[in-house]
């Protein structure tokens, strides 16, 4: 094939985990980048609609990313948040001046009629991000984790409870009514090759799955689709997808994520750690290529996107 085309790429992506292999992909040349994220842990905090795996994929590519910590911004205050604590509002959401900017902006925005996906489009233009960054739905959908504390929402469960409580159930509130963005299924249909970012499969990729238009899309596509491991030797590289995916029921390795994505996804990366799964995932009639997928630099990002390419460009292009 030619190498020097311009290759169209859709990355499924969550949060610090998707947006990591979306600022290695956004620094390949000759590659056109849109991701499609999460939406489901979107949640209302002080009046304002907070997107946080949108905006850490935004802020990310921006540039304007708190590096130490994976979201946020750089050289953050939380003034607001001091202010919020003094009048005895919770504040365990941790929002900084800045990041309530935005918040604001989109709110207002929703307030006014605009679409939720158009908003995202013109906050990632407005912050010269080169990349397309869409909304999977326009719709109003939310994770909701079981536990013995009851039921919480994923901030409550992630943020305020810091993932220990032992997990029992995982649901999609609004699920069922939610179409996906034409956008999206345009993009999807449009791709030469479709990734799935090493995000948690069950809080962050499933969500998306799981719109109406969106599995079918994929598994209807003629574009190779991969996806990378979250997991090495069966510990999650950041955030709980192991400790869920056991609490579930499934396993816990890269085996399960193949598994959990085979009846679209072909051919998954996993780390070198991990080759004795090899046979047993090739079982499942998926692929697998193995190296280095820890991402802890921009190079070790830039790593794994140009393995990717190659991965698409020697065996899966046509």
């Amino acid at each position: 094939m030619n190498k020097s085309k311009t290759i169209k790429v859709t990355l499924f992506a969550g949060g610090v985990g998707g947006a990591k292999l979306a600022e290695g992909l956004d620094n390949i040349d000759n590659l056109k980048l849109s991701i499609i994220g999460n939406v489901a842990d979107d949640e209302m905090f002080h009046g304002l609609w907070v997107s946080p795996d949108i905006d850490t994929i935004t802020y990310t590519l921006s540039g304007l990313v708190n590096r130490t910590q994976g979201w946020g911004l750089q050289n953050e205050t939380q003034n607001a948040l001091s202010m919020l604590k003094n009048l005895d509002c919770d504040t365990w959401m941790m929002l900084g001046d800045k990041d309530f900017g935005l918040h604001i902006y989109r709110t207002e925005r929703r307030n006014k009629g605009d679409r939720p996906s158009v908003i995202a489009r013109d906050i990632a233009k407005l912050l010269k991000v080169k990349s397309e960054i869409l909304l999977p739905t326009d719709d109003v959908i939310q994770t909701k984790v079981k536990t013995e504390k009851g039921w919480l929402s994923f901030q409550e469960y992630f943020v305020k409870e810091k993932c220990i409580p032992e997990v029992q159930e995982i649901c999609y509130e609004g699920i069922s009514q939610a179409r996906a963005n034409q956008e999206c299924i345009e993009t999807i249909q449009n791709s030469d090759f479709i990734v799935i970012a090493p995000s948690n499969p069950i809080l962050s990729i499933s969500p998306i799955l799981e719109i109406n238009g969106i599995r079918s899309a994929l598994i209807d596509s003629n574009a190779p689709i991969l996806s990378v491991s979250p997991l090495i030797s069966g510990k999650a590289i950041k955030g709980p997808a192991a400790k869920i995916l056991s609490s579930l029921g499934m396993r816990s390795d890269s085996l399960g994520i193949a598994k959990f994505y085979s009846d679209f996804c072909k051919l998954i990366v996993v780390d070198s750690k991990d080759r004795h799964l090899d046979e047993a995932i090739n079982a499942l009639g998926v692929s697998t290529s193995f190296t280095d997928i820890f991402m802890n630099d921009i190079d070790g990002k830039i790593r794994i996107a140009k393995h990717l390419v190659k991965l698409y460009q020697e065996n899966l292009g046509t």
